[in-house]
């Protein structure tokens, strides 16, 4: 009953946007998804969602500095800067080199990158988080990646990357929203959602278990905490927070 019922209501979301799903199977909707509407609308939802993780966030980076080199400096790359909303917590004179397979975020990045000025960016890169070639192995102290995993072709792949280009030590921080407990509403609802919520935004997966992933890759220590953001009638709320050590 609960299958055939996430089914019809599937079928429902779907007629709803039936002009997408049209636009998709031109070849219309995709390029103008990454050059407009992605852009467009993860600028929006991180001012959103930044008010609702602040504190979150200022804590889960608070120990930053304790990953620099004996020397003092600190190399960070972030998978997936978008619009660079991860820059004000940052700390003054870290060296940062930024990655995003979009490269269609120029507008707030530059704008956040005037903003945060404490910072250094080194390079932007185009690339996709399973394949960091640019980036040589063990030449990073973290990688920072916070809404990202949802949307890579293969977690485990970006984590095999995370953890090659990380130095002994280094640190892999996360904030990532995943699929809710089985036995909710809340997962009833991805479940509804998925398919049409990841045509419409760029691939956006609502339903990977992506703590499981972590706890399966090769890290020496992983610090992890299961945390509900207030976005109200989305299905985005369920998230995990933390960070790993190579």
């Amino acid at each position: 009953m609960t299958e055939a019922s996430i089914l019809f209501f599937r079928a429902c979301l779907a007629l709803l946007a039936m002009p997408i799903y049209l636009l998709s199977f031109l070849g219309i909707w995709e390029p103008f998804c990454r050059k407009v509407f992605f852009p467009f609308f993860l600028e929006k939802l991180s001012a959103v969602h930044e008010r609702k993780t602040k504190k979150q966030k200022q804590e889960l980076f608070r120990n930053l500095p304790d990953f620099a080199s004996p020397s003092g400096e600190l190399k960070l790359l972030e998978i997936g800067t978008g619009g660079g909303a991860n820059f004000q917590y940052y700390p003054p004179g870290c060296k940062v080199t930024c990655t995003d397979i979009n490269p269609n975020f120029q507008r707030s990045l530059l704008k956040s990158m005037n903003k945060n000025q404490h910072v250094h960016y080194e390079s932007f890169l185009v690339a996709a988080g399973e394949d960091l070639h640019q980036v040589p192995s063990g030449s990073v102290d973290a990688v920072i990646c916070t809404l990202v995993l949802c949307s890579v072709q293969s977690v485990n792949g970006t984590l095999k990357e995370v953890l090659r280009v990380l130095k002994p030590g280094g640190a892999f921080y996360f904030l990532e929203h995943v699929a809710a407990d089985h036995s909710s509403w809340k997962y009833f609802w991805q479940q509804i959602c998925h398919p049409t919520w990841k045509l419409v935004f760029a691939g956006c997966c609502l339903t990977r278990e992506i703590w499981k992933n972590l706890e399966q890759a090769n890290f020496s220590e992983l610090n992890l905490q299961h945390i509900s953001v207030a976005l109200p009638w989305t299905p985005i709320q369920p998230h995990i927070i933390g960070y790993a050590v190579k």
